[in-house]
C-alpha cells in the first residue's frame, strides 16, 4: 500500500503510515516526523471540523487515525487507485471508447457507494479491503447511470462534477457505448472475485435488482415521465427509492455480501442504506436549489427549470431538510447492533449536511 498524502490548512498530513489506515477510528499510525496537531480541510459544519483533528500523543511519536472528512478522501483514493487498475488502458483499442470509460469513471468524484461498501464491511467486523473490487465495481454501475443520465434524451447535461459531461467530451454515441462498456465491466469485476461462488451471485444479484428495472433505471424512467406533472408523495418517494436508494442500499449489502457477513447482518445494512439513499437524494434536490453551479460541479436550479419531481417542489426547503436529517437518523437507528458503526453514522450525517 503506498502512502497516501493530504494537506489541510497547510498542514500535509501523512494517511498512509502503514498498510491500513480507512475506518479503525482507535488505531493509531507511526509517523515519528509528524509533531503537530492540524485541523482538515473544512467540512460541512462545526460539528464535522470538531469531529476532523490530527491530535499528537505528546513523546510518543504518534497521531489519531484522521477524523471523518480525511476518512471519506483516503478511502476515495483508494477507490481511484483500483480503479485505474481494473480499467482498460486508454491506448487499449478501440482507444477512444477506454478513454471516455475512464474519463467518466475516475472524474473528482465522494465515491460515496464504494465507501458505504467498504464500511459496512467494517461495522460487521471485517477488513474493508474486501469489498474493495466489489465497491469498484458500483462505482463502474454509478458512473454508468450517470453517462446516460447526462445525454441530451434524458437530461441534457453539460457539466458533471466541475468537467464536461462525458457526451460533450466524447460526442453522444461514444458516450452511450462507454456507459454499456462500464455497466458490463461492473458484472465481470464481481464476476472475478475470489470468494465462494454463492457469495459472487448474491452480489450480482443484488446489483442486477438495484440497477435495473426494479430499480436505477425504474427510478429514472418514473422521475422523466413525471418532469412537468402534479406529483404524489407516493410516487416522489418512489422515484428517489428507486433512482438513488436502491444502489446506495445495494452498496451497504454487497459489502456484507463479499465480506462473509450474514443474511441478518446484510438485511440491517441494506435498510441503513435505504433510509441514506432517501436522505441523500433529499439533500441533493435541496443542494440543487440553493447550490450555485461551481459549489455543486454540475448544473444548479435545473431541477425546478425541467420541473421535475423533487421534495423542494412539493414540500418546501425547511421540510425538505426535516425530511433529510429524519430518514438519516433512522438510518443509524439501525446500526445499533453493529461493533463497529460510527463511521456509517458519520456516512449518513455527510449524506444531509454536504455541500455538494
Amino acid at each position: 500500500m503506498y502512502d497516501v498524502i493530504w494537506t489541510a490548512h497547510g498542514v500535509v498530513i501523512p494517511l498512509s503510515g502503514g498498510e491500513y489506515v480507512i475506518g479503525r477510528s482507535n488505531q493509531l499510525i507511526d509517523w515519528s516526523s509528524l509533531v503537530c496537531e492540524a485541523k482538515t480541510q473544512k467540512g460541512t459544519d462545526d460539528r464535522h471540523n470538531d469531529a476532523s483533528y490530527q491530535r499528537v500523543h505528546p513523546g510518543n511519536g504518534k497521531i489519531a487515525l484522521v477524523g471523518f472528512p480525511l476518512q471519506l478522501k483516503a478511502h476515495a483514493e483508494r477507490v481511484d487507485a483500483r480503479l485505474r487498475e481494473l480499467l482498460p488502458p486508454e491506448d487499449r483499442v478501440p482507444s477512444e471508447l477506454h478513454e471516455a470509460m475512464r474519463y467518466a469513471c475516475l472524474a473528482p468524484g465522494k465515491r460515496l457507494r464504494p465507501a458505504l461498501a467498504m464500511a459496512s464491511a467494517e461495522a460487521i467486523g471485517q477488513d474493508p479491503g474486501l469489498a474493495l473490487d466489489a465497491g469498484c465495481a458500483i462505482e463502474m454501475t454509478h458512473a454508468f447511470s450517470l453517462v446516460h443520465d447526462d445525454l441530451p434524451a434524458i437530461d441534457n447535461d453539460e457539466l458533471r462534477r466541475g468537467m464536461p459531461t462525458c457526451w460533450k467530451r466524447f460526442g453522444e454515441a461514444v458516450a452511450l457505448l462507454a456507459g454499456d462498456a462500464l455497466f458490463a465491466l461492473a458484472f465481470d469485476t464481481l464476476g472475478r472475485l475470489s470468494i465462494e461462488p454463492n457469495r459472487i451471485v448474491a452480489a450480482v444479484l443484488s446489483l442486477t435488482t438495484a440497477s435495473g428495472s426494479s430499480g436505477l433505471v425504474a427510478g429514472e424512467t418514473v422521475d422523466i415521465l413525471s418532469e412537468g406533472k402534479p406529483i404524489e408523495p407516493d410516487t416522489l418517494a418512489m422515484i428517489h427509492a428507486l433512482k438513488t436508494g436502491a444502489l446506495i442500499a445495494a452498496s451497504c449489502e454487497i459489502g456484507v455480501i463479499v465480506s462473509g457477513g450474514s443474511a441478518s447482518e446484510a438485511a440491517a445494512l441494506r435498510a441503513y442504506g435505504e433510509d441514506v439513499g432517501l436522505a441523500f437524494q433529499i439533500a441533493d434536490d435541496v443542494l440543487n436549489e440553493t447550490s450555485t453551479a461551481e459549489q455543486l460541479g454540475k448544473a444548479a436550479g435545473s431541477d425546478r427549470a425541467r420541473q421535475k419531481a423533487t421534495y423542494p417542489a412539493l414540500y418546501g426547503l425547511d421540510e425538505s431538510r426535516r425530511r433529510a436529517r429524519e430518514a438519516a437518523e433512522r438510518g443509524i437507528g439501525r446500526l445499533a447492533n453493529l461493533p463497529n458503526r460510527q463511521y456509517l453514522e458519520e456516512l449518513a450525517r455527510f449524506s444531509v449536511e454536504r455541500l455538494s
